[in-house]
Order: C-alpha cells, then sequence, then structure tokens
C-alpha cells in the first residue's frame, strides 16, 4: 500500500474553519459496509442507528491550554506532555534558538533545554511549575488557519471533555450534546491526542511509517460494560486505536499505544464507527478505510464533496456500519 492510494483533491472552501451554532445540527453520512450503499442523515439521527446490546465508546480527553508564547513573545512553545515533575516534550519554533541549554521564561518561570529528540521535540526543564491556563491558548489545528476565538475555549472541547492531556480534540465527539448522550448507553476511555495525529506521513511505502504513540487509560468500569456489549460502536479514530490496540475482552490498564491501522488490518473489537472527514495522505484517512475499504471511502469522500459536506474538525461525521 502506498501514502499515494490515500489523496483526493479537496476545495479549500470546504474546510470547516468555525463550529456550527449547534453541536448536533452537524450532516451525518451514513456508509453501509454490505452493499456499500451511501445514505445521507443529520446527526441528531444517530441514536436510530443503535440496536438492544450496543455500547458507544468515547474518548473523555480534555485539550489543554499547550500552544504559549514565551516572555518577549519570540519563542512559540507547544507543550505536548509531562515527562516528569516540571519537565515538559515541546515542539518549539524556531528551533535554530533551542539547542540544548537554551533558556526560555514562561510567566516568569525558567526553562533550559535538556534535550532534543530524533524528531525535533525539546525536552524542557522549568525551575517551577508552568501555569498552563495562565500562560497558554487551545492549540487550533493548523488547518484553520486563524487565531483562537472566544467559542473555540467551548466548542473545539467536547461536552464529557474531562481528563486533561490532548493537545487536539477528539472530534468525532464534538457534535454530541448532553441530551442525546442521555439517549445512548455509553461508556468512556482516555486518550490524549498528541500533535502526530496532524504530521503527515512522509513515506511513500506504509510498510516504513511509524506511528505517534498516545498514552490511554480504560478505567474498571468502562472495561465491564464493554466486555458486556454485543456491538461496540466506537467514536472517533482514537478510541478506535484504543480498543483495537487491546482487543477484546479489555482489561483494566494504562498505557500507549502506537497502533498503526490500515487495509488490510480486519477490525477485531469495533463494531461500527463514528468519525469525522479526515485529511488526505492521512493515518486517519487510512484508519476507515480499513473499516470500509480504500475504494469505497474515496468513493464516499468525492461524493460528500459534491454534496458540499463540511470537511475536518469543525466538520460534519460518517457513520460506518
Amino acid at each position: 500500500m502506498r501514502t499515494s492510494d490515500y489523496d483526493y483533491p479537496l476545495p479549500e472552501d470546504l474546510i470547516a474553519r468555525h463550529p456550527l451554532p449547534r453541536r448536533e445540527d452537524s450532516r451525518m453520512m451514513v456508509l453501509y459496509r454490505d452493499g456499500e450503499r451511501i445514505e445521507h442523515r443529520a446527526f441528531r439521527d444517530f441514536p436510530t442507528f443503535l440496536h438492544a446490546g450496543d455500547l458507544v465508546v468515547l474518548n473523555d480527553t480534555r485539550v489543554i491550554p499547550a500552544r504559549v508564547f514565551a516572555d518577549g513573545g519570540k519563542i512559540e512553545l507547544l507543550f505536548l506532555e509531562a515527562v516528569r515533575e516540571n519537565v515538559w516534550k515541546c515542539l518549539v519554533k524556531p528551533g535554530r534558538r533551542m539547542r540544548v541549554g537554551a533558556v526560555v521564561q514562561v510567566r516568569g518561570v525558567s526553562g533550559a533545554v535538556e534535550e532534543i529528540l530524533p524528531d525535533g521535540e525539546r525536552v524542557i526543564a522549568f525551575d517551577g511549575a508552568v501555569d498552563l491556563d495562565a500562560a497558554g491558548e487551545l492549540p487550533l489545528p493548523p488547518y484553520f488557519a486563524r487565531e483562537v476565538e472566544p467559542a473555540d475555549a467551548e466548542r473545539y472541547q467536547t461536552v464529557f471533555a474531562r481528563e486533561r492531556g490532548a493537545v487536539a480534540a477528539p472530534t468525532a465527539g464534538l457534535h454530541f450534546t448532553p441530551e442525546i448522550l442521555a439517549k445512548i448507553p455509553h461508556a468512556f476511555v482516555t486518550l490524549h491526542v498528541g500533535v502526530g495525529t496532524f504530521r503527515p506521513v512522509q513515506v511513500e511505502d506504509l510498510a516504513e511509517h511509524r506511528m505517534h504513540a498516545e498514552r490511554f487509560r480504560i478505567s474498571e468500569e468502562s472495561a465491564r460494560a464493554i466486555n458486556a456489549a454485543q456491538r461496540i460502536v466506537a467514536v472517533g479514530t482514537t478510541t478506535t486505536r484504543v480498543l483495537e490496540s487491546q482487543g477484546l475482552p479489555l482489561t483494566v490498564r494504562e498505557g500507549s499505544t502506537d497502533i498503526f491501522i490500515h487495509p488490510p488490518y480486519l477490525p477485531r473489537a469495533v463494531g461500527a464507527l463514528l468519525t469525522n472527514f479526515h485529511l488526505p495522505k492521512s493515518t486517519l484517512l487510512m484508519l476507515i478505510s480499513a473499516f470500509a475499504g480504500r475504494e469505497f471511502i474515496l468513493r464516499a469522500y468525492a461524493e460528500a464533496i459534491r454534496e458540499h459536506y463540511r470537511f475536518y474538525s469543525y466538520g460534519d461525521c460518517m457513520l460506518i456500519i
């Protein structure tokens, strides 16, 4: 399989750079794998596709205000992950100013670069706690091509977000409202979405691609509910990666996964998948192709473009059943 097999042309005006006024007003394209049929519905219809014994599993990670400009405004940092107390793995711009030993100040807290990792991330040790809530802002996806606006504080989080640690939202969950959640049987897992979700695949041969690792947690309560379900309906590719990396029956655990799902992978835990529309040549597009087949997915994307669906994080969704 080649990366170029997952390319498609997308008109710029179909990238959703702002959310709809109401979460539940998104459109929902339904893909029936049996017969490769496509149906156009609204997300508010989602509960009608559930059957007795189904369980909807969602990712309850919460996006942290990880984008920080250092004192003086010349260095931009993206706080990715706490390595240990007051030590963070960060992306920095411009990198040439942040060599090993370089010092940066964030709200008076001093940090020094300890190490530069192979992919360019910096390990920075601070001499105190960095208050991201005071110093940072939400790291919006680069394809928004705009600065953070007040509405993003609410709308770039799911209504069930509670476990802090992500640098990107689990966007398939953005469509849900408390009212819709109350109608459906559901459980939560946690996977902290990393910056790798935006990184393009750099190789043509998929066998050479290495996925970024992301941290996850499965609670005892969720494991019990998932193991008892007759069919798992995963909300988003992040939830899918957790469940497929562990398989069934689930056990209670914390860890990380770098699973790379693409054809000819056969899902072993997830029976149906709700997802947004993804970037060309992305690992997310490859993942959903493992569920419905590459040719069917690309045909569905072409129809979504003709029907003017809204793409990416604030866009419409697709239900694969």
